[in-house]
C-alpha cells in the first residue's frame, strides 16, 4: 500500500476517496448537466473501463457528459468536496491507459466541446473546443488555405483534447514539430472549480510562467481543457512522395541522417521494417517487396520547384547509400495511397493476434538502425512477435507486439521484451515515450527517464494544482497495482 497525494492506493484501488455511490450524488450531477447527460448503465460504464490500450480497471460510476466550462466548473467542485476521482476524456484512442477509472468516479467526457469557435486569417490561430475531431479540424482550415501539420496517426477519430492532453506528434513531426508547438492558449478548469485562462494569439508572450506549455502534455492530471487556441500555417502549394527500399537496416538509418546533413527536412520520413512490410502489403495490396530489410516512405511539400529539387536529391542520396530501388508516386492519388498503406500499419497488424500492443520507444536519430537491431534481438530473446515502424526522421520508433491476453506465460515475456526495449533506448540516449504519453503504461518506467527528484518535483506541481488528488489519479508517476491486458 502506497499514499500519494491524499490517495491510497490498494490493490483494490484508491481506498480512502471511495465513491458515494448513492442518488443524491448522481441527483447533484443531474442538476448540474441534465438527466440526458448523466450515464451509469453496466454496459455505459463497461464501455468506460478501457481505451485504446490493451489495459482494463475497474468501471467508473458515471459517465457525465458537459457542455459548456460552467458545468465543467460545477462538477469538478462537486467531486473536489466530495474526494471523488474524475477522468477526463475524449475520444479514447490514447495508447497508454491514460482514460481509464483506477478508482471508480466520474468519466467526464469532453466530445460535446466540438464547435470550431473561430478561424482567425488575419492572426493565422483557430480556437476550438476539446471535443473537435483533428481531421475535421484539418479539413476546415484548409478549405481557407491554412495548414494544421500535427497528423497523429489516430486523427480521424481522436480529438484535439486528447492530443494536447497527452502531446500527440505524427508523421509530420520532422518538419513541422508536434502538437506542443502549435498551442497558443488555453482556457481550463481547476479541480476545485476555478474557470483561467492561459496565453493567447500573442506569439511572443514571457509575462510569467508558462503554464501553456506545463498544461499541454499533463494527461488530464492538473486541469481540464475547455478551449484551445492553435496556431495555424499557410498550406503548401505542392506535395509529392517517394519510396525507398533498402537491403540493411543501417542502409536505411544512413539515408535519414544524410537527407537531414544535406539540410534537406522532408515532411514525412516514416520506416517499416521487413515484417509490418509483409503485413501491410498483405492489407493493402501495394506489390511491396518481400526480400528488403526496410522501406522508407518520404513526402515533401512547399514550393513546388523546391519540392521537386529535395525529392531528386533525396533519391540521389539513397542510391549513393545503396538502396535497392527508388520510386517517386506519379501523381498525387498515388502519393496519397501510399501514405494512407503506412497509416493502415497498426490496424493490418492487429489482425494477426487478438491483442495488439503499440509502444514508442525514441532514440536521437543516429541511433536508429542499433534501436531497430536491438528490438530484433529482444523479440528472438523472449521469442514474442515484435514488428517496427515509425517516425524515422525523429526516431520514433514504434515496436508493437502481437499476442494473446489469454495467454499469461506470453505475457509476461512481453511486459519482459518492453522493458528491455525502454532500458535500450534510455541507455542510447532516447525517451520511454516519444508521443503516447505515460498514462498507466509507463508509469513504472518513467523514474528511470527522470529521477526520483524530477518524480517529486512533479508530484509537488500535482498538489498544487489538484490538492485532493481528484484529477486522473494512477496516472503519470504513482505506482498502480499490475493491470490485466484485454484484447482491442
Amino acid at each position: 500500500m502506497e499514499k500519494v497525494l491524499g490517495l491510497t492506493v490498494t490493490d483494490e484501488g484508491v481506498d480512502d476517496c471511495m465513491v458515494d455511490t448513492n442518488s443524491s450524488i448522481r441527483s447533484r450531477l443531474c442538476a448540474i448537466v441534465g438527466e440526458d447527460s448523466v450515464r451509469d448503465s453496466a454496459n455505459e460504464r463497461h464501455a468506460y473501463s478501457y481505451d485504446a490500450t490493451p489495459i482494463v480497471t475497474g468501471a467508473p460510476d458515471w459517465i457525465v457528459f458537459p457542455q459548456t466550462t460552467r458545468q465543467v466548473s460545477e462538477v469538478l467542485r462537486l467531486a473536489n468536496e466530495e474526494r471523488i476521482p474524475v477522468i477526463p476524456r475524449g475520444s479514447g484512442t490514447n495508447l497508454a491507459g491514460g482514460t481509464v477509472a483506477v478508482a471508480a468516479g466520474i468519466v467526464l467526457n469532453m466530445t460535446r466541446f466540438n464547435r470550431i469557435v473561430e478561424i482567425d486569417e488575419s492572426n493565422l490561430t483557430v480556437t476550438v473546443g476539446p471535443g473537435v475531431i483533428t481531421a475535421d479540424l484539418h479539413r476546415a482550415v484548409e478549405a481557407r488555405g491554412l495548414f494544421y501539420p500535427p497528423d497523429p496517426g489516430s486523427m480521424r477519430i481522436s480529438t484535439i483534447g486528447g492530443n494536447v492532453a497527452q502531446g500527440a506528434g505524427g508523421m509530420r513531426g520532422l518538419k513541422y514539430g508536434v502538437t506542443k508547438d502549435y498551442v497558443l492558449g488555453l482556457e481550463y478548469v481547476l479541480p476545485t472549480g476555478e474557470i483561467l485562462r492561459c496565453g493567447g494569439k500573442n506569439y511572443k508572450d514571457v509575462a510569467g510562467y508558462d503554464l501553456t506549455r506545463l498544461l499541454v502534455g499533463s494527461e488530464g492530471t492538473l486541469a481540464v481543457i475547455t478551449e484551445l487556441t492553435l496556431k495555424l500555417l499557410p498550406l503548401p502549394e505542392s506535395k509529392r512522395t517517394m519510396v525507398v527500399y533498402c537491403k540493411r537496416m543501417v542502409d536505411a538509418a544512413r539515408i535519414v541522417e544524410r537527407t537531414i546533413a544535406a539540410k534537406i527536412i522532408p515532411a514525412t520520413m516514416e520506416f517499416l521494417d521487413q515484417s509490418t512490410m509483409r503485413v501491410v502489403d498483405q492489407f493493402a495490396h501495394l506489390g511491396l517487396p518481400t526480400d528488403v530489410a526496410a522501406m522508407l516512405l518520404i513526402e515533401q511539400d512547399g514550393v513546388e520547384q523546391q519540392v521537386d529539387r529535395d525529392i531528386d536529391r533525396i533519391a540521389q542520396i539513397a542510391r549513393k547509400v545503396g538502396a535497392t530501388d527508388v520510386q517517386v508516386a506519379n501523381t498525387p492519388e498515388d502519393g496519397a495511397r501510399l501514405m494512407a498503406a503506412r497509416r493502415s500499419a497498426l490496424a493490418a497488424l492487429s489482425r494477426l493476434r487478438p491483442t495488439t500492443i503499440l509502444e514508442d520507444a525514441t532514440v536521437p536519430r543516429s541511433e536508429l538502425a542499433t534501436m531497430v537491431s536491438e528490438i530484433e534481438r529482444i523479440a528472438e530473446k523472449y521469442q514474442v512477435q515484435i514488428c517496427t515502424f515509425g517516425h524515422a526522421g525523429d526516431g520514433n520508433l514504434h515496436p508493437t507486439c502481437m499476442t494473446d491476453e489469454r495467454d499469461a506465460e506470453e505475457l509476461e515475456r512481453v511486459d519482459a521484451a518492453f522493458a528491455e526495449i525502454f532500458e535500450v533506448a534510455l541507455r542510447l540516449g532516447g525517451t520511454i515515450t516519444g508521443e503516447h504519453g505515460v498514462g498507466m503504461a509507463k508509469a513504472k518506467f518513467l523514474p528511470k527517464r527522470v529521477g526520483e527528484d524530477g518524480i517529486q518535483l512533479m508530484m509537488r506541481l500535482k498538489q498544487a494544482f489538484d490538492p485532493n488528488g481528484i484529477l486522473n489519479p494512477g496516472k503519470i508517476f504513482v505506482r498502480v497495482p499490475d493491470w490485466q491486458h484485454v484484447a482491442e
